[in-house]
């Protein structure tokens, strides 16, 4: 059987915590990467965020350069100017007279050969975007807070303290692949943001709630450390959070493809590319960074210690082995084996026995 099929039939089981460490390092480069190209690139920030006048005009056909060059002697000739889609061109420069941009609406009417109403302006105040940047920052810390606190309440500090830091690694590589890239950030693409996280704390409550129910079954056998246990609840919850990554991603693309390359829709492009990003940033974290984080600190409480030692001993295992545990048993009869590389499946399926051979008489 493929291993689709061995997946949705729950026979597919992964040794996670032998892969944190490998992901691990990998985020952090990748977070590096972000943090890096924030700092010295910066973001392409939207009209919305900067304030300035911006014209957008459909010029099937027209380059950059020839833009530039209709644009020569006007004040945006120095602005920013792209080609939006396959037919449209959009200036952005910072010109506040009516006099200096009724310049650039004429020559960008002329330049597309249409007439001055059939060019787009849109002017926005600097203090309006710095309105909408300060609340947009506002609304990040709240959702942090607010957050800490109900994981906190609802499960434990430390689990609280794992999903915000998946959450922020989710932002961070998001936010980064938008200056990596230089897209345009716009009141959209932050509202993809939010979005993201409230997708990626889903799939991390998931997790979170999955070991809890394994730890009050199977802890009191004191028969599994922590780290086995919650690598048995990543294992159950794995084949749910694939449906659900599958499920979102493909309204998203829908969107991204239909919305921006059939119907020209921006905004659509804008929201859905957020979305895309965050959505398989967010399956990833919630098991392999707020899973792996959460395992490390449990592991360090004297509780989980001492239970790590007891299976230790218990299996006869030397230093350096790890002990894996399998879930075919019942909990009050709960076995557990060393292993150096394999893991036996959670849910494997019972060996075959030996039929017996019938004497005759």
């Amino acid at each position: 059987m493929s291993i689709v099929g061995r997946l949705y039939r729950t026979e597919q089981q992964f040794d996670f915590p032998a892969l944190w460490k490998k992901a691990l390092i990998a985020s952090a480069l990748i977070v590096v990467v972000s943090l890096g190209s924030l700092v010295f690139r910066g973001l392409n920030l939207g009209i919305e965020f900067e304030g300035g006048t911006s014209w957008e005009v459909i010029a099937p056909g027209a380059s950059v350069a020839e833009a530039r060059d209709a644009l020569a002697g006007t004040g945006a000739v120095a602005g920013k100017i792209q080609t939006v889609g396959a037919d449209s061109i959009r200036v952005r420069a910072d010109i506040d007279d009516a006099g200096g941009a009724a310049e650039v609406t004429q020559a960008l009417a002329a330049l597309a050969d249409v007439s001055i109403g059939e060019v787009s302006v849109t002017t926005v105040g600097p203090s309006w975007g710095d309105q909408i940047t300060n609340k947009a920052r506002n609304a990040l810390i709240w959702f942090f807070v607010i957050i800490a606190v109900y994981i906190a309440i609802r499960l434990e500090w430390r689990m609280s303290l794992g999903a915000l830091v998946a959450v922020a690694h989710d932002i961070i590589i998001s936010v980064g692949f938008y200056s990596v890239f230089q897209f345009e950030v716009t009141p959209a693409t932050v509202i993809a943001f939010l979005t993201i996280m409230g997708y990626s704390l889903y799939d991390t409550i998931v997790v979170y709630d999955k070991v809890r129910e394994i730890g009050r079954r199977l802890g009191p056998t004191e028969r599994y450390t922590y780290t086995e246990m919650m690598n048995l609840a990543l294992n159950q919850v794995l084949m749910r959070s694939i449906n659900t990554s599958i499920t979102s991603v493909l309204p998203v693309l829908s969107m991204l493809v239909v919305g921006s390359f059939f119907l020209g829709a921006l905004t659509l492009q804008e929201f859905a590319l957020a979305l895309l990003i965050g959505i398989i940033v967010g399956s990833y974290s919630s098991i392999f960074v707020a899973s792996a984080i959460v395992a490390w600190m449990k592991e360090r409480e004297a509780q989980y210690a001492a239970l790590a030692r007891k299976v230790h001993l218990r299996s006869g295992g030397s230093e350096g082995t790890r002990m894996v545990a399998s879930e075919d048993a019942a909990p009050g009869a709960a076995r557990t084996r060393p292993t150096a590389d394999r893991v036996r499946p959670a849910h494997a399926p019972p060996r075959p026995r030996k039929k017996k051979k019938k004497k005759k008489r």
